[in-house]
């Protein structure tokens, strides 16, 4: 897909959501990304945690890893928010 196809299927998709609280969290996350330089994130890592994070890259890569979805949103559903639904 190249750019102008994704921006259109970007544009159908936003076009396609109904819920204000999708769209404004949908719209802070890119508006917070565009002004983001490539790299930025990695660089306020420190290096435990970058070692950290490329572990876990190499572990998600071996399947008996990995956690199903719906069991993870049963295992958090109650901890972290207080309507996941909203955003399942």
């Amino acid at each position: 897909m190249n750019a102008i196809e994704l921006k259109q299927n970007f544009h159908h998709l936003i076009d396609s959501i109904d819920n204000e609280k999708l769209l404004i969290n949908f719209y802070d996350l890119m508006k917070k990304r565009s002004s983001d330089k490539e790299g930025q994130l990695w660089n306020r890592l420190t290096y435990q945690e970058q070692k950290d994070l490329l572990l876990s890259l190499e572990e998600s890569k071996d399947p008996e890893n990995l956690i199903d979805h719906d069991e993870m949103i049963k295992k958090h559903m109650n901890t972290n928010y207080t309507n996941f639904n909203e955003f399942h």
